[in-house]
């Protein structure tokens, strides 16, 4: 009896303790928002051919592949910014005709950093043999830099919050002990109009049309309530 009253004083002495170091707190989300205009535009196209001969059908796709390049970097694209994203080279069979037949297909993603050039590369692309512009993502050459002043604002619009949530209970927010960002940035990526305006003289217009992009950025921080 002595051993069990003594076990229930000690669990009362650390509930009393833990009660006491119980720190009152406020948990927000901030969100920081930067908007500029992109300057730079990555570009994903495909050269993919279909025939009977294997090995006419690789010399075929090589062939426009290297054209494909070729132009790349004579847009002035500098090797670094150009990459073959995807190659395949598989056999097919039509359960119809009872036949196998050959499907090459290789994608390349180019960065282009001036967007004054984009409507003159497209062009010679579809001119020199791709078949497909899969899509097409902007983005900025600022981005670490405009990322950092998201995150600032961040703080800032978390602290906002805090205040205001205290100020309601007539407290005060105090320093704050914890802090962490949520997730990644995403830029939008729309798609190319459509492939028929590639194939037409566009007269020297413009198709692409680049708007504004959003660097935004969001962070939990625990503030002390005092």
């Amino acid at each position: 009896m002595k051993n069990l009253i003594t076990v229930l004083l000690v669990l009362l002495s650390l509930q009393i303790m833990a009660q006491e170091k119980l720190q009152a707190v406020v948990n927000v989300t901030g969100e920081g928002i930067v908007t500029v205009v992109p300057d730079q535009v990555t570009i994903s196209v495909s050269v993919e051919n279909s025939g009977d001969d294997v090995i006419a059908l690789k010399s075929l796709n090589d062939k426009t592949v290297d054209a494909v390049l070729k132009h790349i970097k004579q847009s002035g694209v500098e090797a670094k910014d150009i990459q073959t994203h995807y190659v395949s080279l598989n056999k097919r069979y039509d359960y119809n005709t009872k036949t196998y037949s050959f499907h090459a297909k290789q994608t390349i993603t180019v960065l282009l950093r001036d967007l004054k050039k984009y409507d003159s590369l497209v062009s010679g692309l579809v001119q020199r043999g791709i078949n497909s512009i899969d899509g097409i993502t902007f983005g900025s050459s600022k981005a670490e830099e405009l990322k950092s002043q998201a995150r600032k604002n961040a703080v800032t619009n978390a602290r906002m919050k805090a205040q205001e949530y205290a100020g309601v209970l007539n407290q005060k927010i105090g320093k704050a002990i914890q802090i962490s960002e949520q997730g990644n940035y995403n830029p939008p990526t729309p798609m190319y109009r459509s492939e028929s305006l590639l194939m037409s003289d566009s007269g020297g217009g413009e198709t692409l049309a680049v708007g504004e992009m959003e660097m935004k950025v969001k962070i939990q921080v625990v503030f002390e309530l005092q």
